[in-house]
């Protein structure tokens, strides 16, 4: 376990601290224009040698906050002071931030800016976490309190922009998603197994002045008991981990259960705690096993009359799931520690008959009260390797397609502007073999296509009805109305929810 103080998420220091913060401008881009884009990019990668030599000499208040709070190291008190002017050493300590002597400051945390993105805009927090690997030249301890990782930002970017009254981010770390969220929604309860992550992410959101989050100590669903929401958003600790003694389990990403347990036990209650039309987004792994696919292992999780979307991003063998995660500690195959951790990992790996883990976004929503033989609920399991942007938007753009659907495909359709169209010709032939339609933005879908589904799309520019375009290619292609309409509606409809298709004005 860590040493380290835990933080004290005071008002008044907060402020303090926030002001000389903002006076001193420790923002990323301040940041990146001072020691320079490239070193910037190598600290992500783990390395501050680069970010030192660019600054090596420079006493200022910014480059002093750098390497104090940005790379966790330690400095001396006069400048330290200087750069604090409001909070000053003793209030940091006091925040349980830092160690203090006659000349020193010493980081207990890092405190780093970070840029975000949402349907509302721009924006930048700084937040607060335990010193990484890095500033700790080694393994993290077991209670480590992960900052921003690429985890947090991949959820970030999958939560459907929603406004919603009350919503849940459960285990919620260093507060990063509860922080999103709040910008949409008028309470958010915030919940942690540990009270350390709790006190990071209190701080954090004291640090940058959002007042409409609750926090709640407790495991998984139980600090909420018989309430309700209307978004719930989770980066659990999903990590599956073996069941043995010489193995660190890490709070941040370790459960505590066997194989993806954690998971099944997340989708198979966060229905419970839905409003009527609520939403639970997850990221998690999901294990195939006797012969059976993760995907269908989590299909069976959720009742039939719930909605389910899983987009698996990508697929590790056990080997190279164990050799991920054993190095997200800090440990390399260069340690004495790594081969037995290896080991344990596929021993376990073996012993369950696991032979590939999947990692991916879920989304479960619990529909409205449509007929359910009208609306059927949406029981989609996909793979999708290629990169996707946006992908929060294009989730919301699907569920309303879902519902729009219900009452049958629109009368007036448009192709969205990000669609563009690929024609493959086989040298000397004038007809396409391959006509593929490609989404530039969302989950960048490339759908082959036949002449008539290709000239339908081209169609959809909104003056047109749907049943005018049909008609006219029926006659163009020489084929019974009926006929090709019933060709080309379940095709129209999935490009509708794909969000190729966008309903006319």
């Amino acid at each position: 376990m860590s040493d380290t103080p835990v933080p004290v998420p005071d008002p008044l220091g907060s402020a303090a601290l926030a002001a000389d913060l903002d006076e001193a401008d420790l923002r990323s881009e301040p940041l990146r224009r001072l020691w320079g884009e490239e070193a910037d990019d190598a600290l992500a990668r783990g390395m501050r040698e680069p970010i030192l030599r660019a600054i090596a000499g420079d006493s200022g208040v910014l480059a002093t906050l750098g390497r104090l709070l940005v790379l966790g190291m330690s400095q001396p008190r006069v400048a330290v002071a200087d750069a604090l002017p409001r909070l000053g050493v003793d209030g940091l300590v006091a925040l349980g931030l830092a160690r203090a002597d006659a000349e020193t400051v010493t980081p207990t945390a890092l405190l780093r800016p970070q840029s975000f993105v949402d349907a509302d805009g721009v924006g930048e927090w700084w937040i607060a976490s335990d010193l990484d690997e890095v500033a700790l030249d080694g393994a993290l301890p077991a209670d480590h309190v992960l900052g921003v990782g690429g985890a947090s930002r991949t959820l970030a970017e999958t939560i459907v922009p929603l406004e919603v009254d009350r919503a849940l981010d459960l285990g919620t770390g260093c507060g990063i998603q509860a922080l999103l969220v709040a910008r949409r929604a008028g309470t958010v309860i915030a919940t942690d197994i540990s009270a350390r992550a709790l006190a990071f992410a209190e701080l954090n959101a004291r640090l940058n002045g959002v007042s409409n989050i609750e926090f709640r100590h407790g495991s998984m669903f139980e600090p909420v008991e018989g309430e309700a929401f209307d978004l719930i958003v989770s980066n659990p600790p999903f990590v599956i981990t073996p069941r043995v003694g010489d193995v660190p389990a890490y709070e941040y990403r370790d459960g505590g259960l066997v194989g993806d347990a954690l998971v099944e036990q997340f989708v198979r209650t966060a229905p419970a705690f839905l409003t009527v039309g609520g939403i639970a987004q997850l990221l998690g792994n999901w294990e195939s096993r006797d012969g059976v696919t993760g995907l269908a292992r989590l299909d069976a999780w959720v009742p039939g009359d719930l909605d389910l979307w899983v987009i698996e991003r990508e697929q590790l063998t056990p080997l190279g799931y164990a050799e991920l995660w054993i190095r997200d500690g800090g440990t390399t195959p260069r340690d004495p520690e790594f081969t037995p951790l290896l080991t344990a990992w596929l021993d376990d790996f073996a012993a369950r008959r696991v032979t590939s883990i999947g990692f991916g976004y879920v989304l479960i929503r619990r529909p409205s009260t449509i007929p359910e033989a009208v609306h059927a609920p949406i029981r989609r399991r996909e793979a999708v390797r290629q990169p996707v942007a946006n992908v929060g938007a294009a989730l919301a753009t699907g569920l309303a397609a879902h519902d729009l659907l219900a009452g049958g495909v629109p009368a007036t359709l448009v192709t969205a502007s990000d669609v563009t169209e690929a024609r493959h010709l086989l040298p000397g032939d004038d007809d396409p073999s391959v006509i593929e339609l490609r989404q530039g933005g969302g989950l960048a879908r490339t759908v082959n296509v036949d002449p008539a589904l290709a000239a339908f799309v081209g169609a959809c520019d909104g003056e047109l009805t749907v049943g005018q375009i049909v008609a006219a290619l029926a006659d163009l292609f020489d084929v019974p109305l009926a006929d090709l309409w019933a060709d080309l509606e379940p095709r129209i409809r999935a490009l509708v929810f794909d969000g190729l298709l966008a309903p006319g004005e």
